[in-house]
């Protein structure tokens, strides 16, 4: 997997908190690990990012089209690490795959928006399940799930 902005992204992983530190290098290394080929890591919107690269798709992102296309997201946010994957909001079957199988992986309820996850205890990320999701979308098939549902809205 191509990197872009690796001393962005290892200054922002630095500056976690301990307890943070380590289960956002382990969601790191899992989208490394699993996201098919083709999805490139950088750092956009202060966040660690995975994303169809412009040499692939150059139109770029709907919203501006200087991005390439987002496809996830992992923040540390205030309260909570979050996992933003775009999929989830676009794709309505594999939402509630997800949706369903997340208490078969946790013992807390799922706290979820549209594309983001939210996971406040950090010894009980559903690592397996969130391996899993990151295999769901190849390259391609983001692509025309992302076209079908957002890039004609604009």
């Amino acid at each position: 997997m191509k990197q872009n902005n690796v001393e962005e992204i290892t200054q922002y992983i630095q500056a976690l908190e301990p307890n943070r530190k380590q289960a956002f290098e382990k969601l790191r290394k899992l989208c490394v690990e699993n996201l098919p080929q083709g999805f490139e890591e950088g750092f956009t919107y202060n966040m660690l990012a995975y994303f169809v690269p412009k040499s692939i798709y150059p139109a770029g992102y709907h919203c501006d089209s200087s991005l390439p296309l987002p496809f996830i997201n992992i923040a540390s946010q205030k309260n909570f690490i979050a996992l933003y994957h775009m999929g989830l909001y676009a794709n309505e079957d594999i939402k509630n795959w997800f949706e369903t199988e997340y208490p078969k992986h946790s013992k807390y309820k799922l706290d979820m928006g549209k594309s983001c996850i939210r996971f406040k205890k950090m010894d009980d990320i559903p690592y397996t399940l969130i391996a899993e999701l990151l295999t769901k979308f190849t390259v391609e098939s983001w692509i025309t799930t992302y076209e079908s549902n957002f890039r004609n809205t604009k």
